[in-house]
């Protein structure tokens, strides 16, 4: 990325002012390396992104971030209705809902190691991974219908899981609001048998030891041992959230010059939230957030089942789960006196300062709608959304690795809110396209070369394999190593891979 823009106004945090159709400014945090690595068309989008009608405080990028579709992936905006906010499908992603979530197993590399193979093997059988792949469970209307509205707290009601994992989910498991009828037929149809899959491209499953603590304390707090294996998942609403994006960014583009709407880049495509399209969006998102939420659920439940047979010690507890792309209300600090600046406010902030100088009382917090694509909320010690047994330490951060190399566990902050609206990096984030990745790498060698390290892959597609390369990813240590030192998230433990289903 070319730099000579953007200056360093703190330890990591790079900004570069708004100036012509900006509305706000644009916030990059990043290691100088990472920032200089970014390509130039992620801080363009980003630059369009503070644009939009109704954005607050800043255009932000993570240090993950890299070029996607509208937004950079790793980027995040708020946006408040009362002030003509809109709300962009292009913002939430395709793959809506896409998160993460890892479960404690009880048990010891050592343990795990005498049927690491058989593991491997028993996990790729009973988990359907690669494009299109299909499960057992197919769902009638009715069924559809209650998956939408229910989420993880409908599949723990048919059976696949626990009362105590939805303490531990998002929205305890169930995003309201919901609006299935505004989910289409074909949305509906490529999900009907895809409940319980991983699907492709950088979805996983892993078996994963931890390996280092950095923060003994906040591990206690999160119950990670040195040496205790864990599993982690890592997929969205498969086919479902892919059909609502595509649908909506259509519709948005076409009633773009009836809501007054001038993009400076049509995958930006966005509606008033206070529209009757911005409405329709945010049920029919809600509705596949409940879709992804149901499918991690199911995989739980089947990765459960795959450990009981083989090692019936196991108790896979979740730790957390987490999503990325999203659009969620949310209220947040936005009056200028958190830390985060008052440069580059929009008018509506701009009409609350100058209330707020004249004496006026001025509530600090706004209902903000915080799009976050590929970035993970990340809420501080005390947050009120947690749930008690980790409300003191904050949100779990899980930021997944790319096939072979490290995932982490972090922890969320009381600066992150004034820095990103309580948001974190999600992954390493992709250094190269999946058409260079093929140029580069032999799917095949790639998992031989695993297997040599001790990580076995399991995947339907040596294709994928080879997109999915790790060295088509940034460094992710590098990656959470910004993060933390920019206050995003706090790093508490790495986590390295065993045995990895890629789709």
């Amino acid at each position: 990325m070319d730099t000579h823009r953007l200056k360093e106004t703190a330890l990591g945090r790079w900004e570069l002012p708004a100036t012509g159709a900006m509305r706000v400014p644009v916030v990059v945090y990043a290691s100088e390396g990472l920032l200089r690595a970014m390509d130039d068309k992620a801080l363009e989008q980003a630059v369009n992104v503070a644009s939009l009608p109704g954005i607050v405080r800043a255009s932000c990028v993570l240090p993950d971030a890299h070029w996607g579709y509208g937004f950079p992936i790793g980027g995040v905006a708020a946006f408040d209705a009362a002030a003509g906010g809109v709300v962009s499908a292009g913002g939430v992603g395709f793959d809506i809902a896409c998160g993460v979530r890892c479960l404690h197993t009880g048990l010891t590399r050592a343990e795990l190691m005498d049927v690491q193979g058989r593991l491997a093997d028993a996990l790729f059988r009973r988990i359907p991974a690669g494009m299109g792949s299909t499960g057992a469970i197919h769902l009638n209307e009715a069924q559809m219908d209650a998956m939408l509205t229910g989420g993880a707290k409908w599949a723990v009601g048919r059976g696949w899981g626990w009362d105590a994992d939805l303490e531990r989910t998002e929205e305890g498991g169930q995003m309201l609001h919901a609006k299935p009828g505004a989910v289409s037929a074909q949305a509906r149809q490529r999900q009907r048998d895809e409940m319980g899959t991983l699907g492709s491209g950088n979805h996983y499953l892993e078996v994963q030891e931890v390996r280092e603590l950095f923060d003994p304390a906040l591990a206690e707090a999160y119950g990670l041992k040195p040496g205790e294996v864990v599993v982690m998942i890592h997929c969205g609403s498969r086919g479902l959230g892919h059909q609502i994006g595509s649908e909506f960014l259509r519709r948005m583009v076409e009633e773009a010059p009836r809501h007054g709407l001038t993009l400076p880049d049509r995958e930006l495509a966005c509606a008033p939230i206070t529209s009757d399209l911005g409405q329709e969006y945010l049920g029919a998102m809600r509705a596949a957030i409940n879709c992804a939420l149901a499918n991690r659920q199911i995989l739980t439940h089947l990765v459960r089942e795959v450990f009981t047979e083989l090692l019936p010690r196991a108790r896979l507890t979740l730790l957390y789960d987490v999503s990325h792309n999203t659009c969620k209300v949310e209220r947040h600090r936005v009056d200028g006196q958190d830390g985060a600046g008052a440069a580059g406010v929009d008018g509506a902030d701009g009409a609350a300062a100058a209330a707020a100088a004249a004496g006026a009382s001025v509530n600090p917090e706004r209902e903000l709608h915080v799009h976050r694509k590929g970035a993970t909320r990340a809420f501080g010690p005390g947050h009120p959304a947690l749930p008690p047994a980790l409300r003191a330490a904050g949100q779990p951060v899980l930021v997944g690795g790319s096939m072979g190399t490290a995932s982490h566990v972090m922890a969320g902050t009381e600066g992150s809110e004034a820095l990103a609206f309580s948001s974190a990096c999600h992954g390493a984030g992709r250094a190269m396209s999946r058409h260079q990745a093929l140029q580069n790498w032999n799917g095949r060698k790639v998992v031989d070369e695993l297997a040599g390290r001790g990580i076995l892959v399991r995947s339907p597609s040596p294709r994928g394999v080879a997109e999915e390369a790790p060295g088509a990813y940034k460094d992710v240590n590098a990656v959470v190593d910004a993060a933390d030192r920019c206050g995003l998230a706090r790093k508490v433990a790495r986590l390295e891979p065993l045995i990895c289903i890629k789709g």
